[in-house]
This record gives structure tokens, sequence and C-alpha cells, in this order.
């Protein structure tokens, strides 16, 4: 039997071996490779932080309500008619101007301050004054057209029930505070709402504006059947609400031109839009601030935007194709928020389209940065003077339509009847007032009256009152 000794020495002869064979095999260093001469390391390539120059679209971004308009063609207005002589008969003491004849068949049909109508009395002894046409003989009272045509109840019910509504009380609470059914105050709403948005659409054009801010204001619907879905599919849907309230505005009057409901998306931003190009002057390109959201820079370049031919690079070969390229006089700039935990961590500052120094220069004369403060302060106000757009309340819309009518009364009292007090005016000479209080030393003042389409604070009944011509007049009211 071999002993085990025998097998300690062979393996202590084997670990021999190997280190033998290793200290042969290793390299020496006098036999390594002499090191490479030293070659400049190339730095890392970094990309620039400078903007692109933006070279432009081959196709023109599509806009639905453009291309409806395209579709569609729209007669002009009748020629405007010479004003009636007046005749040799006793003075007229009621003030028609604000008046026209609404028979189809009168030459003077839609014009106001023609001299064609003279007040005729109160039929029956009734609250409304009647109007006659020397043009076509015709007849007609004085609310035609407007709200309180037809209606039994008493004008200052009506006119206080809409003031409470534009306010920010609720429709089932007005109801209750002036003992009206429910439905009854929602159907003059609704008849309010058609009235005044003509109204808005009316004065609101050919506006000369400097500046612009666009927001979204997030907003919750009712639209939620019961037994269609269950409590967690409901929750879930609220939380991600797509309706928000588009807004537009002009920060120097503070007029509102735009109030709109939709989601968040570029159609929605390429009708905001539209409808404000609509309300401006042709040529006007106001400076547009906004926040983040990206779909604003396309809707912008679609309204303000042009072709242009590219310069060719090469002498030979196909010309290069037409590109849709922003408007030399387009400038915008976008406030991009970063947040965490509900709080704002960081402001940039972005030039989309112009160059930042043209910004600062349009700005500078305002003594103003790049902000959105005042359309963000305006959404306060619309959250506070509409009941449908409030945080936890119960008074929410069942559906778009309902709060597009809030909105549109919301706008024309804003606009003409709510004096904004930045905007009030120091009078030459203070006014007494009554009783023992000090002078009245300011004038208030709307953002209409800043804006230029009017001379005085509206009343809300004196703009129900008001009925709006089926076309633009030579000058404003």
């Amino acid at each position: 039997m071999v002993s085990h000794l025998f097998y300690y020495q062979l393996a202590l002869l084997a670990l021999i071996w190997l280190f033998v064979m290793l200290h042969l095999g290793w390299p020496r260093r006098s036999a390594a490779r002499p090191p490479a001469p030293d070659t400049p390391i190339k730095p890392k390539r970094k990309r620039s932080t400078e903007p692109k120059t933006f070279e432009g679209l081959i196709h023109k971004p599509s806009c639905v309500l453009c291309e409806q308009e395209t579709g569609e063609t729209n007669l002009p207005p009748p020629v405007r008619p010479a004003p009636m002589p007046l005749t040799n008969r006793r003075p007229r003491t009621v003030d028609t101007s604000m008046h026209f004849c609404p028979h189809s068949n009168c030459d003077y049909r839609g014009w106001l301050g023609q001299n064609n109508l003279r007040a005729n009395g109160h039929p029956s002894g009734g609250p409304w004054r009647q109007l006659h046409c020397t043009s076509c003989d015709g007849y007609f009272p004085e609310h035609h057209g407007t709200i309180f045509h037809g209606k039994q109840a008493a004008v200052e019910l009506i006119v206080r029930v809409l003031a409470c509504l534009a306010e920010g009380l609720g429709i089932r609470a007005t109801a209750r505070v002036f003992e009206v059914d429910a439905n009854t105050v929602l159907h003059w709403l609704v008849e309010a709402a058609e009235q005044l948005t003509a109204f808005s659409a009316y004065f609101l054009c050919a506006l000369h504006v400097k500046q612009l801010q666009l927001d979204e204001l997030y907003a919750v619907l009712r639209d939620l059947k019961a037994g269609e879905i269950n409590e967690d599919e409901a929750i879930q849907r609220l939380e991600r609400s797509p309706y928000w309230v588009w807004t537009a505005m002009d920060p120097n009057s503070k007029l509102l031109l735009v109030i709109d409901v939709g989601t968040r998306t570029l159609a929605m931003a390429q009708r905001v839009v539209h409808q404000v190009v609509q309300r401006l002057a042709p040529g006007c390109v106001p400076l547009c601030l906004t926040d983040g959201l990206k779909d604003y820079g396309t809707a912008f370049l679609t309204h303000f935007g042009q072709w242009m031919q590219p310069a060719r690079r090469r002498d030979k070969g196909p010309m290069p194709q037409p590109r849709w390229v922003p408007l030399p006089e387009l400038l915008y700039a976008q406030v991009v928020k970063s947040y965490r935990r509900r709080r704002i961590v960081g402001v940039k500052y972005r030039v989309v389209f112009g160059a930042m120094e043209r910004v600062q220069q349009v700005l500078s004369a305002c003594g103003r940065k790049i902000k959105t403060a005042f359309v963000e302060r305006l959404n306060l106000d619309i959250r506070q003077r509409v009941a449908a757009v409030g945080r936890r309340v119960n008074t929410l819309c069942q559906g778009a339509d309902g709060l597009r009518q809030q909105l549109g009364v919301y706008q024309v009292y804003y606009n003409f009847c709510l004096p904004h007090s930045s905007l009030r005016q120091p009078l030459p000479v203070p006014e007494a007032t009554n009783g023992s209080g000090s002078a009245k030393v300011w004038r208030p003042c709307t953002p209409a009256m800043a804006a230029g389409l009017t001379d005085h604070v509206w009343t809300l009944k004196e703009v129900l009152m008001f009925r709006v011509p089926p076309w633009p007049q030579p000058q404003t009211v």
C-alpha cells in the first residue's frame, strides 16, 4: 500500500514545477514594449446650447376653422343707404340712434343712426315704447331682439337674476333667492348667453393690441350619468378631466378677448388663436406670452405665418421646396415653470419666435418682464365669479355648453360692467359726494373703456337692452 507521504511529495514537486514555469514564462520589464508616444486626447463633442434657426415647415399646419372659412362664401353687407333728411315737423325728443329697423324688406334694415326711426308711444299703456320706421312704414317694439322680448316677468327681476349669476351665484341658489323656478333661471341664462356672445363679437373686433397673454384653467364637468360606470372609474375620470377654460387677454387694458372651453389639445389651441385673430385688426401681430404648452407654437405659426422660398445652396439641382415660416414681426415667448410637490421650484423663459432683444424691447416700454401674471390673476377672478369653475363646489355644469354659457355672460360683465381698480383715472377736479364723506378723486374705468371701445361704464340692463346689428357699423357705438 502506497504511503500518504508519497502523494504529499508528489504534490510538492508539482507546485515547484508550476512556479518555475510561471517564472520563465512571465514577461520581463526589459522585454516589454516601449510606451506609445503621447497623443493629444480629443475633447468630447458637446452639443450646442444655442437655439437653432427655425427653417420652416413644408406643409402649413391645418386649422379646422380656417378651412371652414375658406369653403364658405360670406356675402358682404349691403350698401349703407344715405341718412334720411330731417323734416320740418316737431323735433324728435326720443333718442333712437341705438335702434335699427328689423324688417327684411326695408332698405335701412340693420343700420344705426339713419334718422328713419321715430317713437310712437306706448301701445295699450305697456312698459315698452313702439318705434316706427318712416322708410318701410313698419312698427316694432324697442325691446325687439333682446332677452326681454316676450317675457312676462319684470325687467328688474331678469336683470338681477343675471347679475347674481355674473357675480358667482349658482343657478339653484339664485332661484331660491328670487323665488323663481330653477328651470326659468336656466332658460334666461341660455337666452342671455346667446345675446351677449353676439354682443362681444360686435364690439371686440379690429382691435390694436401690443401684448397678449394666454392661459388654460382647469375645470371639472359633471357629465357622467349614473349607472354607466362605477365609483372608481368615475374618480379616475374626474382626476383627468379633459376640459379646460382657455383665456386670452390684453395685459395693458385688461381686456378679455377670448374665453372658451375645450380639451387641452392642438385642435383647441388652433381654435382659440383663430378667435384671437378674428378679434385683432388686419396686420396686427402682438407679442404673445403663454405657459410651456407646445401646442401654442403650432397655433401661432398657423395663423401668423407665410410662405417663403429658400435660397438655393447649389447652382445645379432642383429648387428647394417653399417653407411655411412665421412672420418677421411675430414675437412669442413662453414661461416654463417646474413643480415639485405642487410648489414652483424653477422658472425658465424661452423665446420661440423672434429674438430675446426684441421681446425685451417691447416689454421695456411697459416696464414689465416675460410673465403671465395678469392672465393668471384673471383666472382667479373667473373662479370667483363663475359658479361652475369654483373649487370644491356643488355647482358644476353638466356639459361644456352650460359652462360656455356662463363664461359668455362673465366676459361681457367683466369687460363692460365691472370697473378695474388698476385702470381707474384721476379726476381733474374732485367731486363732492353725498353726506360728509371724502370727495371723489378717481373715475372708474372698465377694460372696454381702457381699450377705447366705449366711453362709460355700462350697466347690465343697458347691455341687455342693446340690440346687436346684423353687420358692422361705420362708427363704434
